[in-house]
């Protein structure tokens, strides 16, 4: 077996991405190689998207997911996108079926370059999300952050994507709170057992919201599409918004949007642009890598 594997860096609106191919392997990418990769600027990333040979009939791959600090991620919807884009590019199909972690994963590239993705049924049980305390309502929970009488913020509406997410509702623009500081102690909040994604919501109107999120694993991110779909979900089930809803993501370099629909039959189709920026090689056991493109990777 030979060393390296070929991957691709790539974005998912912002959300940094690395591909990689693990095709026709039976190992992993190690998160010693993941430590290594993000310590790189080149190749710093939010996720690694592992593609594998599928594991059930009937899926085009088994995508194993990794953050920044090299543990495992269940669900990226930015990342799933960047995996369609990759294979389309490829094989010239259209639709993808997916497995991983947090189940299957349907996804398709549409004539304009969007790719939407069925990111599944929500979950709002407490104890499948999971919170260490019992609330009959997780569209409110107790939870804030500042002095008592007065919290910077609280009440978050919290829900599984495949991952916890906790979505705090602001009336100001998101991109005015400290959420470097207070991201961390949120993430690892003993409320969540299982650590959470925190995302602080801006409603703009009943069809859109803007955010921005503290990614789980990987800290402040420019782009996190499972949380984007959390809010959309979330403004719904509040009232805040309807079922449809156009979501900016602030901190996402080109301020692009992501459509997020929760459909009657209750699964969230996400849909956004994905964009390739450079390919290399790389070991999937250390993380060295090399870049196709000999005279950029000198700049």
């Amino acid at each position: 077996m030979t060393e390296t594997v070929d991957f691709a860096k790539m974005n998912g609106l912002g959300n940094k991405i690395l591909v990689v191919d693990m095709r026709g392997r039976a190992d992993v990418v190690t998160p010693a190689a993941a430590i290594a990769l993000n310590a790189d600027p080149a190749t710093r990333f939010d996720q690694i998207m592992a593609v594998h040979d599928p594991k059930v009939d009937g899926t085009d791959a088994w995508i194993d997911i990794l953050n920044s600090d090299g543990s495992k991620a269940q669900a990226c919807g930015n990342g799933t996108r960047c995996v369609v884009q990759a294979l389309a590019a490829e094989t010239g199909k259209k639709i993808f079926t997916f497995q991983t972690v947090a189940g299957i994963l349907n996804a398709v590239e549409h004539e304009d370059g969007t790719i939407s993705v069925d990111m599944g049924k929500p979950i709002f049980e407490w104890n499948r999300i999971p919170l260490a305390e019992e609330f009959y309502d997780t569209s409110r929970i107790e939870l804030q952050i500042g002095p008592i009488d007065a919290p910077i913020l609280h009440s978050p509406s919290v829900a599984s994507m495949g991952n916890p997410h906790a979505v705090f509702w602001v009336d100001r623009d998101v991109m005015s709170y400290d959420l470097e500081r207070f991201g961390p102690l949120l993430e690892n909040h003993p409320m969540f057992p299982e650590r959470a994604n925190i995302t602080l919501a801006q409603v703009t109107s009943p069809t859109s919201m803007t955010t921005r999120t503290w990614e789980r694993g990987a800290g402040l991110t420019l782009a996190c599409g499972s949380a984007a779909c959390a809010s959309g979900v979330s403004g719904a089930r509040t009232g805040r918004t309807g079922r449809k809803v156009a979501i900016t993501v602030a901190s996402s370099p080109n301020r692009g949007t992501l459509q997020i629909e929760w459909r009657d039959d209750d699964h969230v189709i996400m849909t956004g642009p994905a964009e390739w920026e450079w390919s290399g090689t790389l070991d999937p056991a250390t993380g060295a890598f090399r870049r196709d493109d000999a005279e950029a990777a000198a700049l």
